[in-house]
Order: structure tokens, then sequence, then C-alpha cells
């Protein structure tokens, strides 16, 4: 499709407000600032700070914004309107809103007939003026506003004569936008499609001279809890809709909102519509990693677009075909939006599974005459002794290395013993002693720790540290244990995932043995193995 200026579909930002509803999501002001400053660079048109009167913590945010240049996103400020019986000079909510001092304002008001009568225990033509006098109010003080119609789906479904007559209220307040909101998640696209397309019939019939012009138009505010956040919103732009709001990885309060590094590149590259330039797109990974690392959650690797799993091939067949021609196994060039092609090794994999990861690794593959189908073969004998190396790309790179008679290690192991001492007043503590050689060199260090490993991993790591001073940059971020086969009780074979990271990747290995300790040890050995072999200087 073509992009035109009426192609032009403007992204709303709510990641530091209604994001901050999800679980285990707490953000400080500086936090937000930051992340407020990645959403302008992606080319972001408005980003929601919070709710000043709600809490210090969003006043603080929008006096730190104050003092920042942003280059396109406009910092929005959110509350709600008037309460019941009170002026709008009166309310404290609109002043705080005021003092926030930002440019635009998005006020919430009730659509639901239910939430009205029932749970505000307020009258039906109270709640409109109560929408039409706030907006009035804003506007006079010179701030755009953005009106969120909170419960609009739920409530047009109910009394869609009253709904609308919402709408009506804001637009005669001022509103230069109209955001219907899917508030409890329930609508499904069938229904966005039909209520929109009666939506804007109704507001072109009753304002014919307003619609269409460059201070009213309709947007659209989901959430995920039925699974169709990302769908709903992009019907909604299918019927009209030209603002979408949403959110960073699609946090928020129950199931989440409408995830945007989702929508942005539908919006884009798929149906037509300018929203960013291509040139931030691929910063887009970037910026999801980013947010999610700042709330400190595991990015989901399923994500479509920026997961690490999103282009992942694992089977052979498909391996096969995506080297030869990419878009037979991706619908999407992975490249666009920051991300990269994955492919996985494993009990599934061929011979272009192993020659393609060689390659990526830069593991040159028949110099000691052990092709990539023997390779094919050891990997699948080891996956059924209970390894996983489409999980493990340290411990591959080193199993191709070892294979192909490649593999320099940077330390051996002499021997380590570790103890564990428990009596009945104090909790158990862990020591271990480690004997490695580099270069020929003996070194015999202790340390202890939380537990086995981790006294494990203090005891390497005070060793090497001796040879590699910049270790620190390395940290143990995941540690997980797996039985592989639990018939054998406490002697089954167990797996043991590491991952680590430096300032500049994450890698993972893995161990497997009978024994917890010594698995352990052999994906801890492969961690220190491929950040030292990659980068000798320890850095």
């Amino acid at each position: 499709m073509k992009v035109t200026n009426m192609d032009i579909v403007v992204l709303y930002d709510t990641t530091l407000r209604d994001g901050t509803q999800g679980e285990n999501i707490n953000f400080t002001a500086g936090e937000k600032l930051e992340i407020a400053h990645r959403l302008d660079d992606l080319g972001i048109h408005y980003i929601e700070g919070g709710w000043p009167g709600s809490n210090p913590r969003d006043m603080r945010f929008f006096e730190l914004a104050k003092r920042e240049t942003f280059k396109t996103a406009k910092i929005t400020a959110f509350g709600a309107t008037r309460k019941p019986g009170i002026p709008p000079e009166k309310d404290e909510n609109l002043q705080t809103l005021i003092e926030a001092d930002t440019p635009v304002v998005t006020i919430f008001g009730k659509s639901w007939d239910l939430h009205v009568e029932k749970v505000m225990a307020n009258t039906l033509e109270e709640n409109r003026e109560m929408i039409s006098e706030s907006v009035a109010y804003l506007r006079a003080r010179g701030r755009q506003v953005i009106y969120d119609a909170e419960h609009f789906f739920d409530g047009y479904k109910d009394n869609p004569d009253y709904a609308m007559q919402t709408l009506f209220a804001a637009i005669e307040g001022g509103s230069d936008a109209l955001v219907l909101c899917d508030t409890n998640g329930g609508t499904l696209p069938f229904e966005i499609r039909s209520i929109i397309k009666e939506v804007k019939q109704e507001l072109t019939d009753r304002f014919p001279d307003l619609m269409g012009s460059a201070r009213i138009g309709i947007g659209i505010h989901t959430h995920n809890d039925s699974g169709v956040a990302v769908a709903n919103a992009l019907e909604a732009v299918n019927q009209g809709a030209r603002m979408v709001q949403g959110t960073i990885n699609g946090y928020g309060e129950r199931c989440g909102n409408a995830d945007l590094t989702t929508i942005i590149p539908i919006l884009s590259l798929k149906m037509g519509f300018s929203c960013i330039s291509t040139r931030n797109l691929s910063h887009l990974k970037k910026l999801s990693r980013f947010v999610s690392e700042t709330a400190n959650i595991v990015p989901a690797n399923g994500q479509p677009f920026v997961g690490k799993s999103a282009f992942a091939h694992k089977g052979g067949i498909h391996v096969s075909a995506v080297i030869k021609e990419p878009r037979a196994y991706e619908h999407f060039s992975p490249d666009l939006v920051g991300n990269k092609r994955r492919v996985l090794v494993s009990d599934l994999s061929g011979k272009s599974n192993i020659e393609y990861k060689a390659g990526e690794m830069g593991v040159a593959l028949g110099t000691s005459g052990f092709n990539s189908r023997e390779i094919v073969a050891r990997v699948k004998d080891l996956e059924e002794q209970g390894y996983q190396f489409d999980v493990a790309d340290g411990s591959f790179k080193i199993l191709l290395e070892k294979l192909t008679k490649q593999f320099n290690p940077v330390f051996t192991l002499e021997s380590f013993r570790v103890t564990m001492e428990k009596d009945k007043n104090q909790a158990c503590s862990a020591h271990a002693t480690v004997k490695i050689s580099v270069n020929g060199k003996k070194e015999i260090t202790a340390a202890e720790g939380d537990g086995p490993v981790s006294a494990l991993d203090n005891a390497l790591r005070k060793a090497l540290g001796n040879f590699y001073p910049n270790l620190d940059h390395m940290h143990l971020v995941d540690f997980r244990v797996r039985v592989i086969d639990g018939r054998e009780g406490t002697a089954a074979r167990v797996r043991v995932f590491i991952q680590s990271r430096d300032q500049n990747e994450v890698w993972s290995t893995v161990g497997v043995s009978t024994d917890i300790i010594e698995a352990s040890w052999q994906a801890l050995e492969d961690s220190f193995q491929y950040k030292l072999s990659n980068k000798p200087d320890g850095h």
C-alpha cells in the first residue's frame, strides 16, 4: 500500500502510566524519564507520563520532564474529569493536571451507565456535564485535550444512546480527540468493527462540519483480557481510528495492554500506514529490551517481532529452506525491527542447522575431517543423554570447537572440592576450593557462597581474576535445574542451565550429570570458557 499523508496513524504510549499498573512493574521518576527519551527517539507522538494527582513520583516525573527537550513526542498528563458537584476551578485533580504544565492533557470519563449509576451513584446528566465542563476548562487554559471514553464498548453494547451522549459532551467541550476504550478487554474484533462503523456514522451525522477535521479524530485503547488487544487495535485502525494507544511489551493491568512493539511494525510494513520512520523501526527490539530491563522483567522469547524466538528456526527442513530463501519460512525480515535470525541446534537438526550455526559462530568445519553430518549425529546422541543445545549457544560453540579440534581452553580444571556444613542453629553454608591451570600456571583458591554452585562460581572467579582482572563485568543472571527422568529418584540425571551476561551480550550454557554439582560445574566452566575465549582480555 502506498503511504500518503492521509495514512498517518498517531502513536500514543502509556507505558509510564497504564503499563505501571501491571504486576511487579514500578519505575522511579528517573527511570520514567529515561524511558520517555527512548520513546521519543523511536518517534512516538504522545507519551503519557502518569497521573500527577495520584502520587508524588508522577508529579516528580513531570517536574523533571519540564526541563527536558523532546524531539517528536508531546508529554501528556493523565487524569479524571471533575468530581460530581464540584466546579472545575475547585477540583483538585484538574488543578494538578494544570500544574503538571504539559502541552497535552488526557482525561477519562464514564461511558457506561452501569458505572455512572451503580458504581459512582451519579446521574447520567451530571456525568455528561462533568465531561463537557472538564474538557472546556482544560481547553480554555491552552491545553490540547484527548478524551478517553472509559468502558466505551461495554457501555455502547448496554446503552448505545447514552454512550454516544458522552462522546457528544466531549466534542461540545472542545476535545481534540475521542479515544474509545475497551477497558475490560472483553470486546472482540468483529464487535470493534461494527461499533466503530456505527459511531463514525453518528458523529458524522451530528457534527458534519467537524468530523474529519484536524481537531476531531477517533482513537483506540484496548486491553488484552481476551487475548485480542492487538487485533482489536488494528481492526479499529482499519475502520478509521487514527490514534492507537498501547504500551511497550504490552505491559499493563491484569493481562496487559495492546503491545506497541507488535502494532508498530504491522502498521508500518504490513498495513502501509505512516507512524515511525524505517530507520527508527530498526531500533524497536532495543527499546523493547531496555523497557524490560528497566522493569526487571524477563523478556518473553515468543513475543512477535522483537522476541528472541521470533525468527528462530529449529527443524532441519525449515533451516535448509530459509537459508536458500528467507521468505519461505519468515513473514518478515528480522533486521527491519532490529532483530536477527537464529538457527537452533537440537535432535531435530539437519546438517543445514550445523553449517549455519558454525558460520554464525565463526567455527570452520571440515578442518579435522569431522563433517557436519557426523556433528549432527553427535548432537543427537548428546541430546538423547539430556543435553539441550537449542537454548545453550555457549556450550554448543565449545562443542563444535572440540569436535573439530579447534578448542583452545583458556583454563584447565585440575580439581575442585565442595563442602557443606549445617548445624541446628545455623543455615547451611558452602565452601569451595578450585585448582586450575592457566597457560601452565597453577592457581588454587577457595571461596564461600550461598550454596555449592555459588561457592564454585566465587572460587573460579577468584582464581581467574588473577589472570583476567575485568571479570567483574560478567554476571550469572539465571540458574535452572531440570530432572530429565524422575523414575530414578535421587539418582536421576539432571540438566543445569546457566545464563550469563556482560555489558555486550547474553549467553547460555548447559551441563548434564547424575550429580547436580558436576552438571553445574560443566555449565559454569563452559560459561567462563565462552566469555574468555571470545574476549581474551576479560572485557
